[in-house]
Formats: C-alpha cells, sequence, structure tokens
C-alpha cells in the first residue's frame, strides 16, 4: 500500500500518464482529507479548475492541488507532533488527562457534514485557523469562519458521504463544518432541550 508522498511523487511524474496522476492524487485523499474524503476532493477540484470526473485532468492543475493538500497536511502534522510533545510534558508532569483533545474524526481533520458547503480559503489556512482555535481557550463560534450560528442537525445524516460521521459537534451555519466540540464551551446536545 503506497505512502502519501509515494503518490504525490506519482502525481508529479511526468511520465505518469494524466488518468494514473489524477488516481494518485484522488488516492492521496485515502491517507489525508481534511474535510473528509469527497469535500476534499470537491474543494480541490472547485479551486484548481478540475472536472471531478476528468480523467485526462491537466497535470499542472493535479500538482496545484497536491501543493494545497501537502500544506494542509503539512499544518496538521505539526499540529499533532507539538500535541504530543505537549501531552508527554504534560504526563510527566502528572497530567493524565487533557483538558480536551482533538484528533479528528476518522479521515477527516474538520468534516464538512454536506461536501457542497465548505470553508472559504484553502485548506492549509483553514487548518490554521482551527489550529489557533485549538489552541485557545474553547470559545462559542466557529473556529474556522467565525460564525455564530451553530446547530445540531435534526435528523441523522444520509448520502453516500456519510461515511464515518458522527454528529459529535454541531454544524456552522457559516461554512458547513462539523465544529469540533474541544473548540466550544459547553453547549446543550442533538436532542437536548
Amino acid at each position: 500500500m503506497a505512502g502519501f508522498r509515494s503518490l504525490a511523487y506519482q502525481v508529479r511524474d511526468a511520465r505518469n500518464d494524466r488518468a494514473l496522476r489524477r488516481h494518485s492524487l484522488r488516492r492521496c485523499l485515502e491517507r489525508f482529507a481534511p474535510y473528509g474524503h469527497r469535500a476534499t476532493w470537491w474543494h480541490l477540484c472547485d479551486r484548481h479548475g478540475i472536472a471531478p470526473e476528468d480523467r485526462g485532468a491537466d497535470p499542472l492543475r493535479l500538482v496545484a492541488a497536491l501543493e494545497e493538500l501537502e500544506d494542509a497536511r503539512a499544518v496538521w502534522l505539526e499540529y499533532e507532533r507539538q500535541f504530543a510533545e505537549r501531552r508527554r510534558r504534560e504526563k510527566h508532569h502528572g497530567v493524565r488527562r487533557p483538558e480536551w483533545a482533538w484528533g479528528g474524526s476518522g479521515d477527516a481533520v474538520v468534516r464538512c457534514a454536506d461536501p457542497g458547503v465548505r470553508p472559504e480559503g484553502t485548506l492549509g489556512e483553514v487548518l490554521r485557523r482551527l489550529v489557533r482555535a485549538l489552541e485557545s481557550e474553547p470559545g462559542t463560534a466557529c473556529p474556522v469562519c467565525g460564525d455564530t450560528e451553530l446547530h445540531w442537525p435534526e435528523v441523522a445524516p444520509v448520502g453516500p458521504w456519510v461515511g464515518a460521521l458522527a454528529w459529535d459537534g454541531p454544524v456552522c451555519a457559516g461554512c458547513g463544518i462539523v465544529v469540533p466540540r474541544p473548540a466550544l464551551l459547553d453547549l446543550p446536545t442533538a436532542g437536548a432541550a
């Protein structure tokens, strides 16, 4: 099974045909898809002018999309590294349980409730905003867009993109993410009065 870097190399390799390069980019999303697989793919396609079903996409556009994904991955890996380092220090000092921790939900760091509704900006910008929020005190607004209109969906999620989606936080009306609970002050849970 190829890793992220190996797949990224295949996307960049000019000797590969366009279909393989596109396929390798899609497979990169199996390793890191911050919004979830489908939402991240649609985001990259929209931002870089790639038709989602185009098997012969322009290699320059594929590489640009890969670079955006790599930037976001670097942001998240650095956050995870710093978090692990901080937890080691805390454990050494007897703090056995962090006040909060956020490791994402499955393959998604900040899952979009609907893959067609995503935050504005590059993946890296969005993750930098999320990391800043996770490293600060919990608030009452969305850590990505600042919108204060957060709501718990009234029905269970449906559709082929749902996968491991669990309502582990309210959905932001502004950017459509499932807001990670560690970024929020205590809020009523779904179905609470």
